[in-house]
């Protein structure tokens, strides 16, 4: 799944920032797996997550590997990290709803003014593509965290104009929840069940939710890298399932607990708006909302096989066609 066009990645200088993420560790491994880079550099801010990453992935078994430890707030050191990179794939975030409301200086630092300063280390160092990744939560934000990755992903796309037709290219990849990462609810759900829990907190008995693997994010990336022009933000066709499904699923037999919907949470996500599809186009497995560029020239697109979504489309959890069963969860579990 989304791997029908990869990048050419042999010989490459690759960083990526977040690197010791859920994410991060499994882009890293891929790419370990598949290719033959020239630097693959993991920049991270923690250095314990850096030395357990090193335990598996030495430079000794990897002599491409170069671990680096680093904030994208720091712009300067940041800029010395992208020094003769290639591509970048930007995976730093804060992350977590909750503490975004409750710390929102941090939230802005991190989110905001790192991606300015990844866009502003990439120019300057000439790298070639920049892949930032988003969330669902950054369409019709009514969040923190969803507000600032909207600024973001605001940042990566006018940086095309920034790089004044030269490198770097920018582009967004916009998913929703991963099946297995920190701060995912299937773990928490495991670990209760594990702890013998007499019933399961739940959020509200309507809430839907976009899932994707760790893979198939991974995949994603990779093969959005491969055929970004500059501009994009690419949002694959996943499947949707309701809270109360994947409790069942993975805690079955045990009663619920409705518990009220968090401070700045959705009842259902939405990853392309009813406004952004007026510039959206479409392939087999993903959509792709363009960039209003007056140089933008979505002919091309349409000669490529893409095709337009129809006017007032909407990709939403609670109206997704594709669904998530009992069974299928399993398997990507």
């Amino acid at each position: 799944m989304f791997d029908t066009s990869l990048p050419d990645l042999n010989g490459k200088s690759i960083l990526v920032t977040g690197g010791t993420g859920s994410f991060g560790k499994a882009f890293i491994r891929r790419i370990l797996a598949d290719w033959k880079p020239k630097r693959l550099i993991i920049f991270s801010r923690d250095e314990l997550k850096q030395w357990e990453m090193q335990q598996d992935l030495s430079q000794e078994k990897f002599p491409c590997l170069r671990y680096f430890i680093g904030d994208v707030r720091d712009g300067q050191r940041l800029d010395m990290a992208t020094r003769d990179v290639d591509v970048i794939i930007h995976a730093a975030a804060l992350k977590q709803v909750p503490a975004a409301e409750y710390n929102p200086f941090e939230c802005i630092h991190t989110n905001v003014i790192g991606a300015e300063n990844v866009v502003q280390a990439a120019i300057k160092n000439r790298v070639k593509h920049v892949v930032a990744l988003s969330t669902d939560k950054a369409a019709n934000p009514v969040n923190l965290y969803g507000a600032s990755k909207l600024a973001s992903d605001k940042i990566f796309i006018a940086a095309n104009s920034l790089s004044g037709g030269h490198d770097p290219i920018f582009s967004v990849v916009r998913y929703g929840n991963v099946i297995g990462s920190r701060g995912s609810v299937i773990p928490v759900f495991r670990e209760m069940v594990a702890k013998g829990a007499k019933e399961i907190p739940i959020t509200d008995e309507r809430m839907t939710r976009f899932w994707i693997t760790l893979e198939q994010g991974v995949n994603f990336v990779l093969s959005s890298l491969a055929i970004m022009r500059g501009g994009e933000i690419f949002v694959p066709k996943i499947p949707a399932m309701k809270v109360v499904d994947l409790a069942d699923c993975i805690a079955p037999g045990i009663p619920h607990r409705v518990v009220g919907i968090r401070p700045g949470e959705k009842l259902h996500e939405v990853m392309i708006t009813e406004d952004d599809s007026r510039c959206t186009v479409e392939l087999e497995d993903r959509y792709v909302i363009e960039p209003n560029f007056t140089f933008w020239d979505r002919r091309s697109f349409l000669a490529d096989g893409y095709k337009l979504v129809p006017e007032g489309f909407r990709f939403a959890s609670d109206s997704n066609t594709k669904w998530l069963n009992a069974e299928t969860l399993r398997k990507m579990i």
